[in-house]
């Protein structure tokens, strides 16, 4: 039996990744949305869609307390020898409400836009929208990527991430359903719920072609460096015991 993986291997002289040398040809010459691209498609991406991958790993990097980086940070003070532990911690977090909606939206959008082009009339937009909405109501499911808890006006983060995604071409199909579905949502349903920052990126996404999980995974990456960043400020700063002590007093209240 031979186990072996297409990404990468190791001889006792050098170090290979999809068939480049690490040493000689990788390091003097890629960037880390290079290798990224390089180990999860198996080639370098070119410039629009590596400004796309930008965009995503920068708009997952942080958004202040969240459960994501609590949980870093309560870890970090009961662990505070395992930086990995806590940010292992926050990215455990990562689920259908946090950061995992990227790879939701990107999966409903690519799902629902069969039979739809880029250059489709907006009434089919719309119309492949109301059926979404219906069915999902009829099923009591819930919509990802649109709503937010603090942006109830509306996410500043999407019209950079659309406009952003105007300049580079990639806003096609699955950016327009999901505007449509924003749009229908409130005047066919008499609800407000804007498109959210996961939800467009997961309109990225699948406008990249993307595999759903590679979108959810890219979010996670870009979260990485957030966690690292509070946990180095928990280590200087340190927050999580006051949040332990809210814990404790509200305890004791109750009692």
């Amino acid at each position: 039996m031979t186990i072996h993986t297409n990404i990468g291997y190791a001889t006792a002289e050098d170090i290979f990744v999809r068939g480049k040398n690490l040493s000689t040809d990788i390091i003097p010459n890629a960037d880390f949305v290079d290798m990224a691209c390089l180990c999860i498609l198996g080639q370098y991406p070119e410039a629009r869609f590596k400004r796309m991958m930008n965009v995503i790993l920068v708009t997952s990097c942080d958004h202040g307390f969240t459960p994501i980086s609590m949980a870093g940070r309560l870890t970090f003070l009961g662990a505070p020898e395992s930086l990995q532990g806590a940010v292992a911690a926050g990215l455990l977090g990562a689920g259908d409400r946090y950061l995992g909606v990227t790879q939701n939206v990107a999966q409903m959008l690519s799902d629902e836009t069969p039979g739809l082009e880029d250059d489709s009339p907006a009434s089919e937009f719309e119309a492949r929208a109301h059926d979404l909405l219906t069915r999902y109501a009829a099923q009591k499911r819930r919509i990802a990527g649109v709503g937010h808890p603090i942006h109830v006006d509306g996410d500043p983060r999407v019209d950079a991430l659309r406009k952003v995604s105007r300049d580079n071409g990639y806003y096609g199909k699955h950016w327009k359903l999901l505007d449509a579905i924003a749009v229908v949502n409130q005047a066919s349903f008499g609800k407000f719920l804007p498109i959210n920052g996961a939800g467009a990126m997961g309109a990225i996404a699948a406008e990249m072609g993307l595999d759903p999980k590679a979108a959810r995974g890219l979010a996670l990456v870009g979260r990485t460096a957030g966690l690292i960043a509070h946990i180095i400020e928990e280590a200087g700063s340190p927050v999580a015991p006051d949040m332990w002590k809210l814990v404790l007093n509200a305890e004791q209240t109750d009692k």
